[in-house]
């Protein structure tokens, strides 16, 4: 049996890529790199590794910024979308909502990272049922 190829990209189409299953880690997280790197109060996020990304769209790899000593914020740079986040690990998180298909069960979020952070208005369920 083959493992699941996963598709997205940008909104403006430069930056496409393609993930090879089985998805790892999906969270959400509310720290404040993921809130201003998304302008949303939480973000959604699956990750995989390196090797099991590729880069397929005609602006191929995405422009990076380093947010932190550990990873660099991946967007696309004709279009100004979010794409994830490209870590030294190497890991590559991928933002959820970029995916072609974001409803994909195997995305459904294992937890919820900087809890703390997120408003208190915002309701965040995760596969373990906490909020």
């Amino acid at each position: 049996m083959s493992e699941k190829i996963y598709t997205g990209g940008c909104l403006c189409g430069a930056v496409r890529f393609e993930a090879t299953g089985p998805a790892e880690k999906p969270h959400t997280c509310s720290c404040r790199f993921c809130q201003q790197h998304t302008g949303a109060p939480t973000a959604a996020w699956v990750e995989f590794p390196t090797e099991r990304v590729q880069w397929t769209g005609t602006g191929a790899k995405p422009s990076t910024w380093r947010s932190s000593d550990y990873s660099s914020r991946a967007f696309c740079l004709a279009c100004g979308s979010s794409i994830g986040a490209i870590d030294d690990e190497p890991v590559v998180a991928l933002l959820i909502g970029g995916f072609d298909e974001p409803t994909d069960p195997a995305f459904k979020p294992q937890y919820h990272s900087f809890e703390d952070c997120r408003p208190g208005w915002l309701s965040v369920e995760t596969a373990s049922g906490e909020e």
